[in-house]
């Protein structure tokens, strides 16, 4: 079988990074590790070609040279999905897709043309479609209430991957998570129960990358590092040292809940092992928010605390906030900013409450009868459309509060001395702690260009750029690299809230700023 094994474009967003790529000579962020896993799910003797449509296209050769076509997909890759599913039906080619977006949403790619779905987790369903194959059927729906063992999970196809086009490396440990956010689907794709991989396996991983010649960052992509504590420790004391062995070949990134500020051997063992940074879902400081949302876990220990504590172990944040929620009072948008203010968390991602399909949210807003109809009643996935939901409160004023806080928080000055704020408070308890990681004719290409849009260019924050990179260097130079990419994704974000803005725009018919007013840029 010819396969040729395709993921879509993003669209601009909040994680796209985009400006940031092009000073750094790069093309996306991270790797789609789900579909380089399902190509190792694949025969051997098969014949493979795959391209990240993100990096690097794919050619009309391609398509006639192919059998068969393989995409997987999230809900933001919506439009570049559907229209690979029908490219491929106009050429006569079978299609079979998987991914969040088609578990989650299956009727959208077989309207789209698609003959094979295989949805649910691809350890359990890949061999299900494989069967199919060779029995001569020619479409199917492959699915299973079951989750698999990831302990049987291959080694992802990193061979596959143009590795040097990309910021950082990806893999996986866990799926699942433990808790219960009414808002969230990683419970309803994965389930509550943390499943882990052996940490022999995930080093066999760190291996597989360390031979290809990768070094640099590694973002860890479960949806919650820490679901599972006691796995997760015993992995990091084999990975710390596997880390010394190697040189420190690489820096780690993950996402994790709040309670990861309340287990201290945890914190130690992460910053031993070499992660630098980690994303938390805080949503929101309103505790009521948080109490209707179920998102208890951020309601046991005060979240500013929390955030101090996990930068003092060194770690950097990175995190989301939500408007929108039901019972939300008014300036929940104001509060938000105040606390990122007071975090100094520098790229705090803030987004507009969607309803994703079969999470408890959907359902119960089902039940009372407030979901969209039409089209929008699936969210795109992106941040900055407007819920699929009829809310508690005057949609025109979540909009209004939402296109404020993102202008305000990412007006340069703000976002600059936030990034040097939180790299100044980071605690460096490990001798062998490293930050982001650029290959050297990278690096320097993302230096020069800082140096000339923020240190020479933009005369409004020029001396605040200098300033800055200098106390960093005379104080804390271990940083530097971390510091520097973080002003350097700042060309990405000035340019994103202009779009953010422009998108809410349309969909309300009037710039809401322009209604209410600029927000003050001395509330802080």
């Amino acid at each position: 079988m010819k396969a040729l094994l395709l993921y879509p474009k993003f669209p601009q967003s909040f994680w796209s990074y985009d400006r940031f790529m092009e000073i750094a000579g790069l093309k996306a962020t991270i790797p789609p590790l789900g579909i380089i896993t399902v190509a190792a799910l694949l025969p051997q003797n098969w014949e493979i070609r795959f391209y990240d449509r993100n990096v690097n296209p794919e050619t009309e050769a391609d398509w006639e040279w192919c059998e068969l076509v393989i995409l997987s997909a999230m809900l933001v890759q919506k439009p570049d999905f559907q229209a690979l599913i029908q490219k491929a039906v106009q050429l006569g080619k079978k299609v079979a897709v998987g991914g969040p977006y088609p578990t989650s949403v299956p009727q959208d790619a077989l309207d789209s043309g698609a003959n094979y779905l295989i949805l649910d987790e691809g350890e359990l369903t890949v061999p299900l479609f494989l069967e199919a194959i060779a029995q001569g059927q020619s479409q199917g729906i492959f699915r299973s209430g079951d989750k698999p063992d990831v302990t049987l999970s291959p080694i992802p196809r990193f061979d596959l991957l143009q590795r040097d086009d990309y910021l950082m490396m990806a893999v996986q440990f866990s799926r699942g998570c433990p808790f219960n956010c009414e808002f969230c689907d990683i419970i309803s794709l994965y389930g509550r129960k943390p499943r882990t991989k052996e940490p022999s396996q995930t080093l066999a991983e760190l291996q597989t990358l360390y031979d290809l010649g990768w070094r640099g960052s590694l973002f860890i992509v479960d949806d919650n590092f820490i679901g599972n504590q006691r796995n997760v420790k015993r992995f990091l004391r084999d990975l710390i040292p596997w880390m010394k062995q190697h040189d420190y070949p690489f820096t780690f990134i993950t996402e994790a809940s709040v309670n990861l500020a309340e287990d201290d051997e945890l914190l130690s063992l992460m910053a031993e092992a070499g992660f630098y940074s980690v994303f938390l879902g805080i949503e929101t400081p309103d505790q009521d928010s948080l109490q209707v949302t179920r998102k208890l876990q951020n309601t046991r220990n005060p979240l500013v605390e929390a955030c101090r504590k996990i930068n003092a172990a060194g770690l950097l944040i990175y995190a989301g906030f939500i408007l929108g929620f039901d019972g939300e009072r008014s300036g929940a948008g104001e509060r938000i900013q105040a606390f990122v203010e007071e975090t100094s968390i520098p790229q705090p991602m803030l987004g507009i409450l969607q309803a994703p399909p079969n999470t408890a949210l959907w359902n119960r807003l089902q039940q009372e009868q407030r979901l969209v109809e039409g089209d929008s009643i699936h969210p795109t996935g992106d941040q900055n459309s407007l819920m699929n939901f009829i809310p508690t409160r005057p949609i025109a004023e979540i909009a209004r509060e939402y296109v404020e806080g993102f202008w305000t928080l990412y007006e340069p000055s703000h976002y600059l001395r936030r990034c040097f704020q939180q790299c100044l408070g980071l605690g460096l308890q490990s001798k062998h702690k490293q930050t982001m990681q650029f290959p050297v004719g990278k690096g320097l290409r993302l230096i020069t260009q800082l140096i000339w849009h923020q240190g020479i260019r933009r005369a409004d924050i020029r001396g605040q750029f200098w300033r800055q990179l200098w106390t960093i260097w005379q104080k804390k130079p271990q940083v530097l690299n971390l510091y520097l990419g973080l002003c350097a994704a700042g060309e990405h974000f000035w340019e994103y809230r202009a779009l953010a803005r422009e998108r809410i725009t349309q969909q309300l018919g009037y710039d809401p700023l322009e209604v209410s007013g600029r927000p003050n840029q001395n509330s802080f």
